[in-house]
């Protein structure tokens, strides 16, 4: 392999113009590619093969007003009143039948109306207001979310003095990351840092210009593959921060070597053919492990965390095949002033560096046991990892849906922030609301259920749902183990109700969600290490 990238890194200084004319060309096309063929990102996100994600598509199509997302507001009232004297419940009660009215809107309810038992705490400090809209938080409109906002902050200018009002719920719960200015303060980062290292202005600004075309490509061609498959608005932030990351490095690598060459007399024709077959093998083989992670992201089975480890797996492939073509082509432009200022001359005697690969080259056998050992040291909490997806209580303090959380959890309890829905046909029943009352008797009774807040058919009763309010919250471990509880019941309530259940609701597919993560991180690491073993033996042998 080195003779082969010492030759194409020749080629490509001797033939700048045909390199960086070819990058360029392949840059134009993925950008006219993107222009007509972009179909836009869908957020939509599913989870096939999971209880939950199968009591969700159940609820869409025979109980619609309870599926699709969730948001609510609280009200929490000021010292010494009660939420229902006239001048809370009259104003809260306008309030949710305007929003009522609010497009994508399936239902919103009152904590007056008693359809959902709970929604004013045993006090009468504080009442929630519960708000049902279709589909998920990720498709619903910005437009959609602002009026609600605007409504319920109206809400509050109406109520008295002293009081609090919060809106939150997993419609505001949710925050997809986007391409920030954060990204272009790291790369001007890169470049001082780069032009410390080179001591060379032209040296530094070559690694970003390399890693930004590489990024340019990948992402256009991320946009343009939004015309066959699915795309989360993810997945182009994951490529652009693996793109930048590793095509800065892989670059760097090339770059470097080449530079110590020129400056030790080498010829820079003969120093860029060396550093691509030396650094550049460096880079294939750390380019092909990245893929491997990348890709085995798929042992998840979970559809867009697999389209993104692909995506990032594209980006990551043409960081290495820019950085083994591109990076010779430019040096041929530099020549002579790669070697930039020389460095500063060594104290007689050692360094630290030297001294430390001295001494960890001179006994492979230790060094590696020792890393070994090390990392097993430090990898054994991992054995108690618990997985969890973020929710309202892992946003900022100064959100509005964090605060919406810390008072839900504050007056009605931690388990009011992650209901789980119990749902399942009832078409057989010739007393479906007698049927829901025993089963949420029965629910009840399991450990971890603090109440059922609602249990009741549809309007066509042929679907249950019961609504359950765990004692804990969404992310603890004692929720989790409330839904494998609820579970274990199925075949005993379906021989008792005649109800084939399913657990479901936004914390049920994400513990779900978590429980397939923890699945896969075996088989992931298996693939992952067996992978990189067995490229490092070929590399080895050859």
């Amino acid at each position: 392999m080195s003779t082969l990238l010492s030759s194409l890194g020749r080629w490509s200084y001797r033939h700048p113009w045909r390199v960086i004319g070819s990058w360029i060309l392949l840059l134009l096309v993925m950008g006219a590619a993107a222009l007509g063929m972009n179909k836009g990102f869908d957020d939509s996100i599913t989870i096939p093969g999971t209880e939950a994600q199968d009591g969700i598509e159940q609820l869409e199509r025979t109980f619609p007003q309870v599926s699709g997302t969730a948001a609510q507001f609280i009200v929490v009232a000021a010292d010494g009143d009660s939420v229902n004297d006239d001048a809370y419940q009259e104003p809260i009660e306008r309030a949710v039948d305007d929003l009522a009215d609010v497009p994508s809107m399936s239902s919103a309810t009152s904590p007056y109306d008693g359809l959902v038992d709970g929604l004013v705490n045993d006090d009468e400090s504080a009442a929630i207001a519960q708000l049902q809209l279709e589909g998920q938080s990720t498709t619903i409109s910005d437009d959609v979310k602002q009026q609600i906002e605007d409504r319920v902050h109206e809400l509050a200018d109406d109520l008295p003095d002293g009081s609090t009002t919060k809106l939150g719920g997993d419609l505001f719960a949710t925050e997809l990351p986007t391409i920030t200015p954060t990204e272009g303060v790291g790369v001007l980062i890169a470049l001082i840092v780069l032009i410390v290292t080179f001591r060379a202005f032209v040296m530094a600004g070559l690694p970003l210009a390399v890693a930004l075309i590489g990024v340019g490509v990948s992402l256009l061609g991320i946009v343009a593959a939004t015309a066959f498959t699915d795309v989360s608005a993810t997945t182009p932030l994951l490529a652009l921060m693996l793109g930048l990351a590793v095509g800065i490095d892989y670059a760097l690598f090339i770059a470097a070597r080449h530079q110590d060459q020129v400056r030790d007399g080498v010829a820079p024709e003969d120093a860029a053919a060396r550093a691509t077959g030396t650094a550049g093998s460096a880079v294939v083989f750390a380019g092909v492990t990245v893929l491997i992670a990348l890709i085995g992201l798929g042992f998840a089975g979970i559809p867009f965390l697999t389209t993104m480890g692909i995506a990032a797996a594209v980006a990551v492939a043409v960081a290495v095949a820019i950085a083994i073509t591109l990076t010779p082509a430019l040096l041929g432009f530099v020549k002579h002033r790669a070697s930039g200022r020389p460095p500063r001359r060594e104290k007689k005697g050692k360094g630290f560096a030297k001294r430390w690969v001295g001494m960890v080259t001179k006994h492979p056998i230790v060094t590696t046991i020792a890393v070994v050992i090390g990392l097993g040291v430090i990898a054994l909490p991992a054995t108690q990892l618990g997985l969890a997806l973020p929710n309202a209580g892992s946003l900022p303090k100064d959100s509005e849906a964090r605060q919406a959380y810390d008072l839900t959890g504050e007056h009605f309890g931690e388990g009011f922030n992650g209901p789980l829905i119990l749902t399942g046909s009832i078409i057989t029943s010739d007393d479906p609301v007698g049927l829901m009352e025993d089963l949420a008797e029965a629910v009840e009774d399991i450990d971890g259920v603090k109440e059922v807040a609602m249990a009741t058919p549809n309007e066509t009763a042929d679907t249950g749902i019961v609504q359950i309010i765990p004692e804990a919250g969404p992310s603890d471990p004692e929720t989790t183990e409330v839904v494998h509880e609820l579970r274990a019941h199925h075949d005993e309530w379906l021989d008792e109700f005649g109800i084939d259940l399913t657990v479901t609701g936004f914390t049920a597919v994400a513990i779900d969600v978590s429980a397939k993560l923890g699945q896969a991180l075996l088989p992931f690491g298996i693939f992952v290490v067996g992978l990189s073993f067995v490229l490092l033996m070929i590399v080895f042998r050859s």
